[in-house]
């Protein structure tokens, strides 16, 4: 078999699309959710923290696994252990980052101990690094489709003040909005967040679902309600489009993800290569602002 039919074979394509409807639905939710909270993590500068939970994400994962419990429980545990803490502690971005920087190896390095004194097959530690397209089966997708109520639930609850909180902070909170109160609730979403699309594309490629969508729109418009509509799109095109590219071939689901994602971000960097752009923030901040109007444009 050649490198390029290991990387892309459609043979008996069909057959194989009928299996991994969980994942499709799956992947499906993952973009509409992660498109969204990938606007606010770029909003509040937040992707060296998304990579930080991933990896405790991935210890609880790796814990799960050696000690025979539900992984997608484990992997949730490490996430909202790991949100809370940033959330709680990191109020200033040099006191973020600090705690990530040491939340972050320690969480590998757990992670690596519980894979190595796992004795189970080798596919079940590697899906947790990489991704399984295969993995998601009913349990799994009941808890994906829980967690994404929950996490959609809360940020309809709180995207209003979190967006004005998220750009302007100390008008914010001149203004009354609870912003000490918002930063450990949106951690806490992003957390569960963080632990879904770990079941998809694995720890160490996260940031392609939670960072790079938004990053990609806000290349291309200033308009809030645009971005955010785009966010989604990209997102969703990177996981479902990722999925159905790795059906046929013996590569895990990540390089295909990440690759769409990114090829998407490049394009939209070469769009919105015009000077005099108003910056997308700014505008986000006029939107979120009580009483001001929101431009569809």
């Amino acid at each position: 078999m050649t490198v390029w039919h290991r990387i892309f074979d459609f043979t008996d394509y069909g057959q194989l699309l009928s299996l991994v409807h969980n994942s499709i639905l799956a992947g499906l939710i993952l973009g509409v959710v992660g498109g969204l909270i990938s606007t606010f993590v770029m909003m509040r500068d937040l992707p060296f923290a998304v990579h930080g939970i991933s990896e405790l994400s991935f210890a609880g994962a790796s814990a799960a696994l050696l000690l025979g419990v539900n992984v997608v429980a484990g992997s949730l545990t490490g996430s909202l252990i790991a949100a809370l803490t940033i959330g709680a502690l990191g109020s200033r971005a040099r006191d973020r980052n600090s705690i990530i920087g040491v939340l972050m190896p320690f969480g590998l390095g757990l992670g690596v101990l519980f894979l190595s004194l796992y004795k189970g097959r080798s596919a079940n530690k590697f899906g947790l690094l990489t991704g399984q397209i295969v993995a998601v089966d009913t349990p799994q997708l009941s808890w994906l489709l829980g967690t994404s109520a929950f996490v959609l639930l809360g940020l309809a609850l709180i995207w209003r003040p979190l967006t004005f909180a998220s750009t302007d902070p100390e008008v914010a909170a001149a203004r009354g909005v609870p912003v000490d109160v918002l930063s450990p609730a949106f951690m806490l979403l992003l957390g569960l967040a963080v632990a879904m699309s770990i079941q998809i594309v694995g720890a160490l490629l996260v940031l392609s679902i939670m960072c790079t969508p938004a990053a990609a729109a806000m290349r291309v418009t200033a308009a809030p309600r645009l971005v955010t509509l785009l966010s989604v799109v990209f997102a969703v095109c990177s996981v479902v489009g990722g999925i159905l590219l790795s059906l046929g071939s013996s590569i895990p689901i990540s390089p295909y993800v990440t690759t769409i994602s990114f090829a998407i971000y490049l394009a939209c960097r070469l769009i919105g290569s015009r000077p005099n752009r108003r910056g997308p923030r700014r505008a986000v901040a006029v939107a979120a602002r009580p009483g001001a109007p929101v431009s569809s444009r």
